[in-house]
């Protein structure tokens, strides 16, 4: 799953320098990754882009618009999420002589020998780098039991809050103060335990 190749071919309307071409479209993709998840594109993808020659090289900006369905990394539902991303792609005409310190080969593509240049890697790039890391059905989704695997969005198992109540009661027993919750102080203040080792 991903995006297929998304190809334009430079021509007389952009063959000089400075000349700038609008590139606007819709492909009909299925999908991408990302990591170990995998996002569904219902309705496919919009692109609207402006083309520009730089004399060096061709200049991809401009926008990329999806609806994602994933799953959520909580419950495991389904999960739903628009994603506007900014595409930035650089197709030189000619690979450069050597690489500036703050350059790098993922920086840019190259045109193709047959005048060509692909902008699918820079859209799903766009897609990609808008995508939330952790993906949720909903900002509040409180996830799956640990215990039996309940959907605690939809029913409350118990589990939860037993679990809560042991972790409380080993918080206060590995307390250091532990130890003051069994003596028995009278009256006065003093403790049995203390009166008794004085006699």
């Amino acid at each position: 799953m991903g995006i297929e190749p998304l190809l334009f071919a430079i021509d007389e309307r952009i063959d000089e320098a400075g000349e700038t071409l609008p590139f606007v479209g819709h492909l009909d993709v299925d999908g991408y990754s990302l990591g170990d998840h995998s996002f569904e594109l219902p309705a496919g993808l919009d692109y609207d882009l402006v083309l520009t020659n730089t004399g060096e090289g061709i200049l991809a900006t401009g926008l990329v618009r999806a609806h994602v369905v994933g799953t959520c990394d909580r419950c495991l539902e389904r999960a739903e999420f628009d994603v506007t991303g900014e595409v930035d792609g650089y197709y030189l005409f000619e690979e450069p002589e050597a690489l500036g310190e703050d350059e790098d080969e993922a920086d840019f593509e190259l045109v193709a020998p047959d005048n060509t240049i692909d902008l699918s890697a820079a859209l799903e790039s766009a897609l990609v780098m808008e995508t939330p890391f952790v993906v949720l059905c909903r900002e509040d989704c409180l996830g799956l039991c640990p215990v039996c695997g309940a959907n605690l969005n939809e029913e409350d198992c118990g589990h939860v809050e037993q679990l809560e109540r042991e972790r409380e009661r080993e918080r206060l027993e590995s307390s250091p103060f532990s130890a003051l919750a069994g003596l028995d102080f009278g009256e006065d203040g003093s403790s049995e335990g203390v009166e008794d080792s004085k006699e």
